[in-house]
């Protein structure tokens, strides 16, 4: 198939391009700069310039191609809200192409979308159109496209990581850095879920060659890392004391991250990978935030080196 990859040069989706072509995929990704058409070059895929401000350019991508993925998104949380309503559009705008078709929409959410309230891991087959995250936009679209027919499929992320970036995490250092502390809330047992990246760009090659229509995968490794193993070993890394913070006080010392510290976001993929027979081989989140260099990190967000529009 011929694939349109949002997000093509990023985080993820530069994981992406090698295992779509592995399996005999074309692939024609988005990217807005010179840098990135030549990346993609380099990689074997085709470039295919746009933003995600500009729908007109994302519907002419979608329109030459057999399957639509999209990893793209705009990581500054501190606009999270907003950066959910923007997915939304972008999401409406690629699947309105698709109407009428078959062609594979394969769309990205958070694991925490599928908390079933009850204390348990978030699971697959949970879905709550009115859940509090803002994360929620991306789904409430991809629901509506599937409604009208379109063959849209759910990829799910946890805090993905490499010795270089980590989701969530990596915001969390470099507000640790500012704040002097690296902080948790009460006693750090609530759990994040998690998984290497080039384990979660198998699993997009996965859905997109063997998922099913209207069917929610998620792309977890571990089910639940503590915050404080997590808080633990960025202390180490940056060389900061560990501090405890009640409900109370997270808001004022973490700022638009409170919503997320305190929040316990297991989740299980027993399911996806009972569907797919995907088996997750990468290194643990632990183990990638022992192997970071700390002191290359932060002179890189020093310099403004640190993208937000990225997945």
């Amino acid at each position: 198939m011929r694939v349109f990859l949002t997000g093509a040069t990023g985080f993820i989706g530069s994981r992406v391009v090698p295992e779509l072509l592995a399996a005999g995929h074309q692939v024609l990704g988005l990217t807005r700069s010179d840098a990135g058409a030549r990346s993609l070059a380099a990689a074997g895929a085709e470039a295919h310039r746009g933003t995600l401000e500009d729908l007109d350019s994302l519907r002419a991508g979608a329109e030459q191609a057999d399957a639509v993925i999209h990893t793209a998104f705009d990581h500054d949380f501190a606009n999270f809200v907003a950066n959910c309503e923007k997915d939304r559009q972008v999401i409406t705008a690629l699947g309105s192409v698709l109407q009428g078709s078959n062609r594979p929409f394969l769309v990205t959410s958070g694991v925490a979308i599928g908390d079933p309230g009850d204390g348990g891991p978030a699971r697959e087959d949970v879905y709550d159109d009115h859940h509090p995250i803002p994360r929620i936009a991306s789904e409430q679209a991809g629901n509506a496209l599937l409604e009208s027919g379109v063959d849209v499929r759910i990829v799910r992320l946890p805090q993905v990581h490499d010795p270089v970036k980590q989701g969530l995490i990596s915001p969390y250092i470099d507000d640790a850095r500012a704040k002097g502390s690296v902080g948790y809330v009460g006693d750090g047992s609530n759990r994040w879920s998690a998984a290497h990246v080039l384990d979660v760009a198998k699993l997009y090659a996965l859905v997109l060659d063997r998922g099913l229509k209207g069917a929610r995968y998620h792309a977890v490794a571990e089910e639940g890392v503590a915050l404080r193993d997590i808080a633990e070993t960025v202390a180490a890394g940056v060389g900061l004391p560990l501090v405890s913070l009640s409900e109370a006080e997270a808001p004022a010392f973490f700022g638009w991250m409170a919503g997320f510290a305190g929040l316990d976001m297991r989740a299980s993929s027993a399911w996806t990978r009972a569907q797919l027979g995907w088996t997750p081989t990468g290194p643990g989140l632990i183990a990638d935030l022992k192997a970071m260099d700390y002191t290359a990190a932060a002179a890189a967000a020093a310099q403004g080196q640190s993208p937000t529009l990225d997945c």
